[in-house]
């Protein structure tokens, strides 16, 4: 695609309330199962990326003016393995460019051991409100094995830190299904995560992704992962032990008290509209999906020339973007709105996916109850599977 493109997409051109992703690259350690777009952090131009992605917003709101943003998630790589300085340059930027003074949920990725008192106070003196912390496991043979440089001391010194504070609003990240994972590892991790009390959680079974170090290793046979059976019970178990502890598991891999569930990620979910900022980040505007450059040389180049960095767009059909508000809305225990199905897309839920609902639902993988359509517990095991069998019946 030409560099400069931009989107045109009438439905955008107004001032609506748009959530935003801002990404940043750069880690201090590379993760062994990461595919994210990310590089080693030293010797990176650091603060050039900075600017230019405060270019990128710039330029993409002189385009597309927006009065609101609900949510704003800075993500990565690892905002907080920038300098305090970094870090301070970058929400001041984010302040000037962004209709902060709307923003309900203002998140930032950190990982345990980063987050020093005076990151902390440049967190809070920007009105960030929400942390993500990447955990993974309580485990430090197994923090080891995967590739983190974090130890699960460092956790508790940084939740006491968050805690000094008074900073309530916190998520933390598991991963089971590690190589050389046990359950009572897992069980282990499961109850110092909930010992913790924190608000928030998201749990994911560990996915082996093309071009990382354990896809190679498995090919290559030197890593073994847990069995089928195993995962499954890891899973069984998260959901009774969150659920006995008061959290309420909203979508497939997160779990919350009620009112601490992810705003931006039920953006996402819910099939709404968000910019993408910076190096590899996505965003969905109207009909369209795009995609930024990911070299972080490649990204720049562009908005040096005072052009935004968009590498690929994809303008979504009906059939798509239904498609999308199935196996999107499904991830969430709530399920989807058959009414507003009808509304977003003048068609019936039945109309399309309805004898597909009827065979998951006689297989106990679906549910159907008044308005809601929704994954039964066995489904949410299953997912792909079933969102397999939806994707045919809409190819018919």
């Amino acid at each position: 695609m030409p560099e400069g493109q931009t989107i045109n997409d009438p439905s955008t051109k107004s001032a609506q309330n748009i959530s935003a992703y801002i990404h940043i690259p750069f880690c201090e350690h590379i993760c062994y199962y990461c595919d994210f777009n990310k590089v080693f952090l030293e010797g990176q131009p650091v603060d050039e990326y900075i600017e230019a992605l405060l270019k990128e917003i710039e330029l993409t709101l002189l385009r597309q003016p927006l009065n609101e943003a609900k949510t704003i998630y800075i993500g990565g790589g690892t905002p907080t393995s920038l300098s305090a300085n970094q870090l301070d340059r970058l929400l001041s930027g984010v302040h000037e460019l962004l209709p902060t003074h709307t923003t309900e949920e203002f998140t930032v990725e950190a990982n345990p051991g980063d987050l020093s008192e005076e990151k902390m106070l440049v967190l809070k003196n920007h009105q960030v409100n929400r942390l993500s912390m990447g955990v993974q496991t309580f485990d430090n043979r197994l923090l080891k094995k995967i590739g983190r440089k974090h130890t699960a001391e460092d956790v508790y010194s940084t939740i006491q830190l968050l805690e000094k504070h008074d900073f309530q609003n916190v998520t933390i990240d598991l991963i089971y299904a590690l190589p050389g994972q046990s359950i009572e590892s897992f069980r282990d991790t499961l109850t110092r995560a909930i010992d913790l009390g924190l608000p928030h959680y998201a749990m994911y079974s560990l996915i082996l992704e093309n071009k990382t170090m354990f896809m190679n290793w498995v090919r290559q046979g030197r890593m073994a992962l847990p069995s089928q059976e195993a995962e499954t019970q890891m899973f069984d178990e998260a959901i009774a032990a969150m659920t006995k502890a008061g959290l309420n598991q909203y979508e497939i891999s997160n779990f919350a008290r009620p009112g601490y569930e992810s705003l931006h990620n039920l953006v996402y979910w819910n099939n709404e509209h968000y910019f993408g900022f910076g190096a590899g980040a996505s965003g969905y505007l109207g009909q369209t999906r795009y995609k930024n450059k990911g070299p972080i040389q490649h990204y720049l180049k562009p908005l040096q020339e005072n052009q935004l960095p968009i590498h690929e767009i994809e303008e979504l059909t009906t059939s798509n973007q239904m498609e999308e508000e199935l196996f999107l809305g499904l991830r969430k225990k709530v399920g989807i709105s058959k009414i507003q199905f009808a509304e977003k897309f003048g068609k019936s839920f039945q109309e399309i996916y309805g004898s597909t609902s009827e065979q998951l639902i006689q297989k106990g993988w679906l549910a159907s109850q008044g308005d809601r359509v929704f994954l039964t517990k066995a489904g949410m095991f299953i997912g792909n599977e079933v969102f397999e069998a939806f994707l045919l019946d809409g190819e018919k």
